[in-house]
């Protein structure tokens, strides 16, 4: 008995660890993939952003302005402006959309 309640313990451990350990790929993912632009605290200040015209991402005003779906979609497929140039590249080639969402969710932890 004491045996079946330890490989118990262990599994719940492990199921309650899995969310936090995916919710961490999110700020690894933020320099590789964000940073360039949005800048490491995500206001946009890069040389990049500021070219590019990255919003600011700690703009809690500006962060209402869309949805966790609208975000996704963005990172996903990416941005274009109104002339068709690419002004955010897509992920979709290096994120998964799970990946997606966890950066999504940490965008969401910028806002000031």
């Amino acid at each position: 008995m004491k045996k079946h309640l330890s490989l118990v313990s262990v599994g719940a451990i492990f199921i309650l660890a899995a969310p936090a350990g995916r919710s961490a790929d999110a700020p690894d993912a933020w320099p590789q993939n964000c940073a360039s632009c949005h800048g490491a605290d995500g206001a946009g200040q890069t040389k990049a952003g500021k070219k590019l015209g990255a919003k600011n991402l700690t703009d809690a005003g500006y962060q209402k302005t869309f949805t966790d779906d609208q975000a996704f979609k963005a990172v996903k497929e990416g941005l274009k402006d109104e002339s068709g140039t690419d002004k955010m590249k897509p992920f979709s080639d290096k994120l998964s959309d799970d990946d997606i969402k966890a950066l999504v969710a940490y965008v969401r932890t910028l806002a000031k």
